[in-house]
């Protein structure tokens, strides 16, 4: 069985889920790691319109694009229904979820039990967010930068372009 470095499986196909609305350097972090912890990791991006998101699935797969350059082993897609369902037609069988806060802890749990109940093969893993990154949130960072704030230590720097030409666009 061949390894990559981290010493697990090079064929382990692992999906980090999420909004990405924007993407942000706590993302950013959780896509560092895991994507040391599998051969393959995918980024997979929610097709969810009851968020009312501030940016559009195609944009927010540029945005990530942009910004996973560095880790060639990682992977963008959108997605809609059932996660475990994407996975396993994407041939997954881990799920990488971060973990900001103790707040985040009932609602994760409760969709990894569902996950497991759902597909039993596909493990959910639980990283915990850098100690630096512990409070961001896409929300959060929606909300300073339309209040003309400063974003630029929370999310990349073409992310941050494209938050002030959003806001600015909004408001004109």
């Amino acid at each position: 069985m061949s390894t990559i470095k981290s010493g697990l499986p090079s064929g382990l196909v692992a999906i980090y889920p999420g909004s990405f609305d924007p993407i942000t350097n706590g993302h950013l972090d959780l896509i560092a790691r895991g994507s040391r912890m599998a051969g393959r990791l995918i980024v997979a991006v929610l097709r969810n319109q009851a968020k009312h998101p501030l940016f559009s699935v195609e944009e927010r797969l540029e945005m990530i694009a942009e910004v996973v350059k560095p880790y060639p082993n990682v992977e963008i897609a959108a997605f809609e229904g059932l996660l475990v369902d994407f996975a396993a037609s994407r041939g997954a069988t881990m799920i990488v979820r971060g973990m900001r806060a103790v707040s985040d802890y009932e609602l994760e749990w409760e969709m990894a039990l569902m996950n497991r109940r759902l597909k039993p093969e596909i493990e959910t893993v639980f990283l915990m967010a850098g100690e630096e990154y512990s409070f961001i949130s896409s929300h959060l960072v929606k909300e300073v930068a339309a209040l003309g704030g400063n974003v630029s230590d929370v999310v990349p720097p073409s992310v941050e372009q494209r938050l002030k030409k959003r806001i600015a666009a909004r408001k004109g």
